[in-house]
């Protein structure tokens, strides 16, 4: 094995997955330097999800390697990878996952809680951050009352709330509408930067991907400099040309 780069927080060499046979990577070596912002693009299907999933350590390449702040991920057992994800990282589905029976504060505070945090401090820190997006007014309200990009904001501030020190976002503002894919794109932007936080942000999305420092593409499983994107990203047979 390679030690990475000093200066990469995340560093994957040269990862290979398939699922029932299909090749979802093949080959992918990318760095993640400190808080940075990178954007991981590509249309569906292109191995985006699957290669946040490999960083991440919820999945294990069948080929490569992983390293996380020069730890090894893909020599980790489950329970420990687990224990990474619960410490050090934060995710957002493209829809909330949210557990019904909970308030929204309660949902964004939910990390802290399982970590051990005490009632009144967890309580503190989800408020703030569903004040940062607006809606601090919903806290007591459970996720049936809520509308889906509110859902998807309680999401967001789940994801932040125990400060990561990576952040994977996968298609985080699909579901939104225009005005709401921008103050969740500028929330996580803004706390990224004021709080150090690494973002690996997967979108199909040229105008979502134009928030990152740096972007990357993919097609097929495998990196490419430029990505054909679809219609509703850009104008028709548009592509987007990406550093690798």
């Amino acid at each position: 094995m390679v030690a990475p780069p000093d200066n990469d927080v995340l560093w994957a060499r040269t990862l290979h997955f398939s699922r029932g046979g299909t090749p979802a990577l093949t080959g992918i070596s990318v760095g993640v330097r400190e808080q940075e912002i990178l954007a991981v693009v590509g249309p569906r299907g292109s191995g985006k999800t699957t290669l946040l999933q490999c960083l991440s350590g919820q999945l294990v390449a069948q080929r490569g390697e992983v390293w996380f702040n020069s730890t090894p991920v893909h020599t980790m057992g489950r329970a420990l990878r687990e224990r990474l994800r619960r410490d050090k990282f934060g995710w957002i589905d493209p829809r909330p996952r949210l557990v019904a029976e909970l308030t929204a504060w309660e949902n964004a505070a939910l990390p802290l809680l399982l970590h051990g945090t005490g009632n009144r401090a967890a309580r503190k820190a989800a408020l703030e951050w569903l004040d940062r997006l607006d809606i601090g007014n919903l806290a007591r309200k459970r996720p049936h009352a809520l509308s889906q990009a509110e859902r998807q904001r309680v999401a967001v501030a789940r994801a932040l709330v125990n400060q990561p020190t990576v952040l994977f976002a996968d298609e985080p503002t699909a579901p939104l509408h225009r005005a709401d894919r921008a103050h969740i794109l500028r929330t996580l932007t803004t706390a990224a930067r004021s709080h150090g936080i690494t973002v690996v942000l997967a979108t199909h999305d040229a105008d979502v991907a134009a928030f990152a420092d740096r972007g990357v593409g993919l097609l097929d499983g495998r990196l490419v400099n430029t990505v054909p994107l679809p219609a509703d990203a850009q104008s028709e047979g548009a592509a987007c040309s990406l550093s690798v």
